[in-house]
């Protein structure tokens, strides 16, 4: 008897090739496992179960007549700011909340040529714009491991799907650690890709030069398959890279035995970081020490980089954002003229993180604050990639901590901005950096909370960055189970 809740992707491959179980039955098997958990987590903002079902049947009949696809008959998730044609696309916003994408995301294309199916639509802080998933205009996500507490945001529906089985892999966006974060969180393992890997096309914008989609799973070789199918190059995308995408698979194997040099970057494990999470991590390092070379390293502008991506990314939120105005698509308020309609649209679509990050960028990108603020950030942005380069001459990969807190409850930052987006601080230097980043979960808390590490490569080496999670999950060797599952 197949327990579905303890498949990984690589594993459910295995089963449908040898006809040991259907694509219907692990649809099936999925949706019955929402439908038990997902009132407690509210993960999903949108279930496609009609969809999914047909899907499963379509796939069983193509696994039949031997059809080879890299995801073929795998039930996933797709973050609620990614394109599916004829699905809602509502950004977790009353500003689109009746939203029905006309297009597929380039990313959806590639999963569906291999085969995926796609369970439904998973919960975000609105436009991405957040660390809590508190700040979804329809409801907060719980975290699996504990209910009194948040999954991490921006992705916090689908790190909170992946980890209480509600899917095999689900698809995130990381603009600021929206990825790692929540996958540290849950449990689970998260990838922000290097920016330019993956096609933004069919991605609703937030910050244009940061934004990157990236995949979810339980395991590195899962993580690294979901990738696989959605990196290379894509026309539609002005920013994606025309660059060969290594098969990520065969590479880790390859690196399965490798030795690399890897650094402590000091500015990191000097800030202020629980306790008990920093023992784990630094027990990991030291089982890391016996086959790697570890050496600190300084990365001196690090402490600048929360500042710098909080008038970067809103002052390019304020841009982006400025097409929901009540006149082409999305919610618009009754109002007596134009004028009034623009405002009274915006100001009922859009929550309050929302607004606070379009009248940060449109004060930051303002007259005569220009220079002061986004100016001098375009140039600290720079001078923080310039210390990830040097570091880069002299180890192979940065390992760091991925949060400096365990998830914390519902509710409890959400009044302080300032404390909220400080719990991206290891993560945010990654994307202004444009990076490739990985968070893996390493142990549990006393409270029975994930801990996560971060590995950091230069730019398009995601398989080192894969291969070096690959060998801390060998060496961590515990799959990581909430509580909800055993219930």
């Amino acid at each position: 008897m197949t327990d579905f809740k303890e498949l990984t992707i690589l594993e459910a491959l295995k089963l449908l090739e040898k006809g040991k179980i259907s694509s219907k039955e692990l649809v099936e098997e999925t949706l019955k496992q929402i439908k038990k958990v997902d009132p407690q987590i509210k993960a999903y903002i949108y279930v496609d179960e009609e969809g999914a079902i047909k899907s499963a049947e379509e796939a069983d009949r193509l696994i039949q007549k031997g059809e080879k696809k890299k995801l073929l008959g795998i039930p996933i998730s797709i973050k609620d700011n990614i394109c599916i044609k004829g699905l809602p696309t509502t950004c977790a916003s009353k500003i689109l909340q009746n939203f029905v994408a006309p297009y597929n995301a380039t990313v959806i294309e590639r999963l569906k040529a291999e085969g995926a199916i796609f369970i439904g639509k998973t919960n975000l802080d609105e436009f991405a714009m957040g660390s809590s998933t508190e700040n979804s205009a329809f409801f907060p996500t719980r975290n699996p491991w504990d209910l009194e507490r948040v999954p991490g945001g921006s992705s916090g529906g689908s790190a909170a799907a992946v980890a209480s089985r509600m899917g095999l892999g689900s698809l995130g966006s990381d603009t600021g650690g929206s990825i790692r974060q929540p996958a540290a969180f849950c449990g689970v393992v998260g990838m922000k890709p290097t920016y330019g890997l993956v096609s933004r096309f069919g991605l609703v914008a937030f910050a244009s030069s940061l934004d990157q989609i990236g995949p979810f799973a339980t395991t590195v070789e899962d993580t690294a398959l979901l990738l696989q199918v959605i990196a290379g190059h894509d026309p539609k995308d002005s920013t994606s890279a025309s660059v060969e995408v290594p098969d990520f698979l065969k590479s880790i194997k390859e690196h399965e035995k490798t030795s690399f040099k890897i650094g402590l970057p000091k500015e990191y494990f000097e800030s202020e970081i629980d306790s008990e999470m920093a023992k784990i991590i630094l027990e990991i390092i030291e089982k890391l020490k016996k086959r790697h070379k570890i050496k600190e390293i300084s990365l001196p502008h690090t402490e600048y980089a929360v500042a710098t991506y909080y008038i970067i990314a809103p002052a390019e939120a304020f841009s982006n954002l400025a097409r929901y105005d009540g006149v082409k698509y999305g919610f618009r308020a009754e109002s007596k003229n134009l004028i009034e309609m623009y405002k009274k649209s915006r100001a009922l679509g859009f929550g309050k993180e929302v607004k606070r990050r379009i009248m940060l960028g449109a004060y930051a990108l303002s007259a005569g604050y220009y220079d002061a603020f986004y100016l001098k950030a375009s140039k600290v942005r720079t001078l923080i990639l310039h210390d990830f380069l040097e570091a880069f001459k002299e180890v192979d990969l940065i390992l760091t901590p991925v949060t400096p807190t365990p998830p914390f409850k519902i509710g409890e930052k959400i009044s302080d901005p300032l404390q909220m987006y400080l719990s991206d601080i290891f993560t945010i230097p990654v994307n202004l950096a444009g990076l490739p980043g990985i968070s893996v979960p390493v142990g549990l808390t006393s409270d029975n909370l994930p801990v996560a590490v971060q590995a950091i490569g230069p730019h398009f080496r995601d398989e080192l960055v894969l291969s070096l999670a690959y060998q801390i999950e060998k060496e961590v060797n515990k799959k990581f189970v909430p509580s909800i599952l055993s219930e």
